[in-house]
């Protein structure tokens, strides 16, 4: 993913890709989870919804596919990316921040 990531309001194309880093990150029997929120908020706008592992899981590429109503409001939002390996053990990315997506008003 790019340092931010550009949607109108409203939207639910493109979907968020994102590579887990430092790659590559083995995703086998791996579940994802997406969490976002407003910047400066503390309550998530979505919280721990389900992410797609793209193909194949072995390069820790990872998909959000926007539902309706996760773009409603424009404003920039923090977010994160949650890894539950095989084995139990949990790991988010961006480890040390969050990355940003940025929902910009629209004409209509």
């Amino acid at each position: 993913m790019a340092d931010i990531f550009y949607i109108k309001r409203g939207d639910t194309s493109p979907a968020l890709r994102y590579t887990l880093l430092p790659s590559p990150i083995d995703l086998t029997g791996a579940t994802v989870r997406f969490s976002m929120r407003m910047r400066g908020q503390n309550a998530p706008e979505i919280d721990r919804a389900l992410a797609q592992i793209e193909s194949p899981a072995t390069a820790g590429v990872v998909l959000y596919n926007w539902q309706s109503g996760d773009t409603a409001t424009d404003g920039e939002r923090e977010c994160e990316f949650e890894v539950t390996y095989a084995d139990g053990s949990i790991e988010t990315f961006p480890n040390y921040s969050f990355e940003t997506v940025q929902i910009g008003g629209d004409i209509s």
